[in-house]
């Protein structure tokens, strides 16, 4: 993938709105990848990003341990955009101040556009954006063009377009924020250069190429469960291996009537898929017995997918040797199990 298209990589400091920075970008039908905060910059360069997107994130850049950004990585000449913590670090780095003022700003706020630049012009001089934030920017960065502020952010976004550099304390990705999509979109095509080749066209194409390099003539085991995320996976591996793929429903009694059915039979047609089914009702609901509390029920219902799982791969490889297995997780599954460096667990999956 990354060779073929203009790849931006997310730097994710926590921010459980990493992945819909990812999404937002890819809506824009650009590349894009989310990598951890801690990740050294020579790895990063690597990647041959053609843009860098620093997320948002819980802590203060002034916590201590709180996460930091490598000076390096804002000389590289990789445009870069920073995001709300993002924001924060980028203007510490480069020689702004970052305050707690008191002035701290959750939810829907006014900005006031300053100077238009590059991302803000054409937008409207006051817009709603999606602000969270304890501290503030009270001093650009000496290369830095103030372009917005806001009632608690005496600078609330900056841009050096010399050097590809973007700031906004603001949210972008969220909907909240009215024109947060085509000020992305700015930062990707004007300030980034990234082409809009990403598209729906070709996405399942290359997926399946991709897949069907890297499994050869090896067989495949797929956990379905009916949902969208384990459906999808399926459906695009069938597509590049054939019957070498083979996929375990577990029918653990907790469906909505009807959709294990539906399952065994609407899914096999759509896709010609090879399905292994495990009726396993009877050993959820004794696991589930006198469980009352919603994380330790979603545990449960985990560890006994597992085991039926398991049972039903050893019997398929005890026939057919199995050497790659296939997983389906959504973006909120990720994002709610705590995905990603320093970010909170929400719920198990």
């Amino acid at each position: 993938m990354t060779g073929t298209y203009d790849t931006v990589l997310v730097v994710d400091f926590g921010a459980q709105y990493a992945q819909l920075i990812a999404r937002r970008v890819r809506e824009a039908h650009v590349y894009s990848e989310i990598v951890p905060h801690d990740i050294p910059v020579a790895d990063l360069l690597a990647r041959k990003p053609k843009a860098i997107i620093l997320s948002g994130g819980p802590s203060s850049v002034y916590a201590p341990g709180a996460p930091g950004l490598d000076p390096a990585l804002l000389s590289a000449g990789i445009p870069t955009l920073g995001i709300c913590y993002g924001f924060q670090a980028m203007a510490q780095v480069l020689g702004g101040q970052v305050t707690h003022t008191g002035l701290s700003e959750f939810g829907g706020t006014s900005l006031s556009v300053v100077t238009p630049g590059l991302l803000l012009r054409g937008l409207p001089e006051r817009q709603p954006v999606w602000m969270s934030h304890g501290d503030s920017c009270t001093a650009a960065p000496p290369s830095c063009t103030v372009t917005a502020c806001s009632p608690g952010a005496a600078v609330a976004a900056f841009e050096d377009t010399a050097r590809g550099l973007f700031g906004v304390q603001f949210h972008p990705e969220v909907m909240h924020t009215e024109h947060g999509q085509r000020i992305l979109e700015r930062f990707l095509y004007d300030g980034a250069g990234c082409l809009p080749q990403w598209t729906e066209a070709n996405i399942i194409e290359s997926q399946v190429d991709a897949i069907r390099a890297q499994v050869g003539g090896k067989r495949v085991i797929c956990g379905l469960s009916g949902g969208v995320d384990s459906a999808v996976a399926a459906a695009l591996v069938q597509r590049a291996v054939g019957d070498r793929l083979t996929c375990v429903f577990v029918d653990h009694g907790l469906l909505r009537k009807g959709e294990a059915e539906q399952v065994e039979r609407d899914f096999v047609a759509a896709t010609g898929v090879r399905l292994h089914v495990v009726e396993a009702t009877a050993a959820f609901l004794v696991a589930l017995d006198g469980v009352s509390d919603p994380e330790d029920k979603r545990k449960a219902i985990g560890r006994e997918f597992i085991r039926a799982f398991e049972g039903a791969a050893r019997a398929i490889s005890a026939a057919e040797p199995v050497d790659f297995l296939v997983q389906g997780t959504l973006y909120p599954d990720v994002v709610e199990s705590g995905g990603g460096a320093g970010t909170a667990n929400i719920k198990s999956h």
